[in-house]
């Protein structure tokens, strides 16, 4: 996206047994908000990953792994519901094109999900 260009932003958590497990946030250009993936507009509560993964033509741009950690502002949005901080968070993200617009779909993991007490990643995309 160049600078200055408008954007819808989604957030939510994905929740288990009503606990956070991932703070998911997409950023869709406006220019991407035409045609297949006006729909976007009009998800409310249904999953994002249900509508991209049904669509044949959908493709997933290279997965990036992050350590975030509380002096970035992401941080603060995935973790503001919680009372006690993490000393930082793991998160992954990649683009999305679907009739080629991109979406930027980013998914933090929370505490409280099964890691299995990995501290760092244990595989790495292309």
């Amino acid at each position: 996206m160049r600078h200055g260009e408008r954007a819808v932003i989604r957030q939510v958590h994905l929740l288990c047994g009503n606990r956070p497990w991932i703070y998911a946030r997409t950023i869709i250009p406006a220019t991407s908000m035409r045609g297949k993936l006006q729909r976007l507009a009009h998800l409310g509560t249904r999953p994002l990953g249900a509508m991209l993964f049904a669509d044949p033509g959908m493709q997933r741009g290279v997965v990036e792994l992050a350590n975030i950690t509380s002096r970035e502002a992401l941080f603060r949005d995935a973790t503001c519901h919680m009372h006690e901080q993490p000393g930082d968070i793991w998160g992954r993200r990649s683009v999305f094109r679907i009739a080629h617009k991109p979406l930027l779909v980013s998914e933090i993991f929370l505490p409280e999900f099964p890691a299995g007490g990995a501290t760092r990643p244990v595989w790495k995309s292309r």
